[in-house]
């Protein structure tokens, strides 16, 4: 103990130790290794499907019906949320499963939905719709910054369904894989390959 303290009382043994703090908090800061043990499960409902009026707000002319048509004050039934693709997740960096789809609302806008999501939780996690190919094993880890690719925001939970808005300016066809992007370390924990429903 005595060692001990003669190595601190010195300049040098001082900044060894500000060193190994500072490195210590950096460390524990960058990869945040208690998230691996913390779980967080949100649950989230398909958006539901909104009564849309006609095109500019039209209203349909009074007068007589034709045959087999509804009658004009019959409320027209939504079409419902209606999915395009969809694929299953594989796992890369960390174990991960669940199912992905891409989801058209009733007003045309367009939401990636996780469905069963489970994987590891960690340091800035993204959902991100891309071009890239899936691969298996440590192949396609890293291969989805390479193409194009569309960041949908902060993974909300690392268990559970939820549901990530694609941009009005997003074109969803463009794009071909969902993946779990940790931003931090550049690597995906898991991915789906979208195949058209």
């Amino acid at each position: 103990m005595a060692r001990v303290r003669e190595l601190l009382g010195r300049p040098l043994g001082i900044g060894a130790l500000l060193v190994t703090v500072a490195a210590a908090s950096f460390g524990l800061y960058w990869f945040q290794p208690w998230k691996l043990w913390q779980d967080q499960t949100v649950e989230e409902a398909l958006p539901t499907a909104r009564a849309t009026p006609g095109p500019a707000g039209e209203q349909q002319a009074a007068g007589p019906e034709t045959a087999g048509s509804e009658p004009s004050g019959a409320p027209s039934s939504p079409a419902g949320p209606r999915t395009l693709a969809r694929g299953e997740l594989i796992s890369h960096e960390h174990a991960t499963s669940g199912t992905v789809k891409l989801v058209r609302l009733d007003d045309g806008s367009h939401v990636v939905r996780l469905e069963n999501l489970d994987t590891s939780n960690g340091p800035d996690l993204r959902v991100w719709l891309t071009d890239a190919p899936v691969k298996e094993g440590q192949a396609g880890w890293h291969v989805f910054d390479d193409g194009e690719y569309v960041s949908l925001g902060k993974l909300k939970g690392n268990k559970g369904s939820q549901n990530y808005a694609v941009p009005d300016d997003v074109d969803p066809s463009r794009f071909t894989s969902v993946s779990i992007w940790c931003d931090r370390f550049d690597v995906s924990f898991g991915a789906a390959e979208l195949g058209r429903a």
